[in-house]
């Protein structure tokens, strides 16, 4: 392949530029990446290293009956960087793939600064690039790119809050109270050397704070009266519903909570034998357990609040707080309205977008789109046309949405299996469709990537 001259620019170091640029130039295309920080900040990033995780340390489940297990699978067909990197710097987590955000962000950030055809520059985009570019800067995309795109695209982007949940001292939990169990026992019995390599890879990796009919309900009320920060002109947009933040889910009903993040289901509490009225679950963060998350508890509720009413928890009456929740501004283009089926703009096909700027929520969904969409501006830069995968994937579908939904109410979606073509034949086991699906995905996306000469996962 003769290389392009000037280079490809990907704006944006977060999970879907840093994949971005790594297809690219895996493909022999030379890429500038631009990351902003550490000149810039953003409201939730802390350090300015590539691909930092900042919302939570979880791409989610690994099993094929999980949509967004099926996607990462489907990645891995196609050789995924940020997946990679993922495997290296995983935690116990159970069936999810969870990291420790340090050593994750450290290995895409090297890999990266280390590949030849890739130059990272630390500054700030403030126009959409003329030229093929990928604009990958995520939900935090600054106000003057942000500016830039809106007067380029014609119409004003679309804006949700997202809501980081705290994270607390292993030390300081109280072990005597919180109890270690995932649903079910289904991976406890690694903490036994079953896992074969005779050590703790995925027991505990759940903490488990129980909590009574009466000490729930107490904390529902400390919840709802709870001091929030003010919101600002953008307060009257929705929340996205996959990162309500807790107290929000409170004002819903007194059952919300029970019924979701703090559900009790599949957990028994080793000191009474039974089942709790409602649990707070708590995510290993770190390979050492030193530092652990409170699993669905985004917040926006001001600090001191947060040191309050969290620690009504039991098992966290003394918790030292790592990291407090906080609430930030997410923005994303309305994606079917003025964008190209390849996430493209309509007057410029080799100017791409990616990530959660394209209306996808979610690191694996954000990671795939920059894969998809560095594949397809190398094949554009060679001659070859661009390519979706087929909407039996769930990438494909993914896509699928992006481009059909409807643009006067659209929404930023997760990876879910009812994007999926139906099989043909009705399946009413739950479980025995979703493993149909998932065999028919990855089928049709491995014939696709042979089709295509597309390189697959590392061995």
């Amino acid at each position: 392949m003769t290389l392009p001259t000037p280079p490809v620019h990907v704006v944006g170091g977060g999970l879907a530029g840093s994949e971005a640029a790594w297809q690219l130039a895996e493909r022999g295309v030379p890429v500038v990446l631009h990351e902003m920080r550490p000149g810039r900040a953003t409201p939730a990033h802390q350090t300015d290293r590539l691909a930092e995780l900042v919302c939570s340390n979880t791409f989610k489940s690994t099993e094929l009956t999980n949509a967004h297990g099926l996607l990462k699978a489907e990645m891995r067909e196609l050789g995924s960087l940020i997946l990679q990197c993922a495997d290296e710097a995983r935690v116990a987590a159970g069936s999810a793939l969870a990291v420790d955000r340090d050593a994750f962000s450290a290995a895409v950030s090297a890999r990266v600064a280390a590949h030849p055809r890739i130059e990272v520059r630390r500054d700030e985009v403030t126009v959409v690039p003329e030229g093929p570019a990928i604009i990958a800067s995520g939900p935090l995309t600054s106000d003057a790119l942000t500016a830039a795109i809106q007067a380029r695209l014609g119409l004003e982007s679309l804006a949700f809050y997202d809501a980081i949940a705290p994270i607390v001292a292993g030390e300081s939990i109280d072990e005597s109270i919180a109890f270690r169990q995932s649903r079910w026992d289904r991976e406890t019995m690694a903490t036994s050397g079953e896992d074969g390599a005779g050590g703790d890879v995925e027991g505990g990796a759940y903490l488990n704070c129980p909590m009574s009919r009466e000490e729930y309900e107490a904390f529902v009320d400390a919840l709802v009266a709870a001091d929030q920060y003010a919101g600002q002109a953008f307060d009257p947009i929705p929340y996205f519903e996959g990162c309500m933040p807790v107290e929000e889910m409170a004002k819903r009903g007194r059952d919300t909570l029970r019924f979701g993040p703090m559900k009790p289901v599949g957990l028994r509490d080793p000191r009474t034998a039974a089942r709790p009225w409602a649990v707070v679950q708590l995510r290993r963060e770190d390979r050492d357990g030193r530092m652990w998350n409170l699993v669905g508890f985004q917040t926006r509720m001001r600090t001191g609040e947060q040191a309050r009413v969290l620690r009504m928890i039991p098992g966290l009456e003394q918790a030292e707080f790592l990291r407090w929740g906080s609430i930030h501004r997410n923005s994303y283009v309305n994606a079917p309205a003025a964008l190209s089926p390849t996430l493209a703009l309509r007057d410029a096909p080799t100017t791409l977008l990616a990530g959660q700027l394209t209306g996808v929520e979610g690191y694996t969904e954000s990671t795939a789109t920059g894969l998809l969409a560095g594949l397809n501006l190398a094949r554009l830069l060679a001659g070859d046309d661009a390519v979706l995968p087929p909407t039996t994937t769930m990438l494909g579908a993914l896509y699928r949405y992006l481009r059909e939904a409807d643009p006067r109410h659209f929404q930023p979606m997760n990876a879910n299996f009812g994007l999926l073509d139906e099989l043909p034949e009705r399946v009413r086991d739950k479980r025995w469709k979703r493993e149909l699906l998932a065999e028919r995905a990855l089928v049709a996306m491995r014939e696709w990537r042979d089709a295509l000469g597309v390189v697959g996962a590392a061995a």
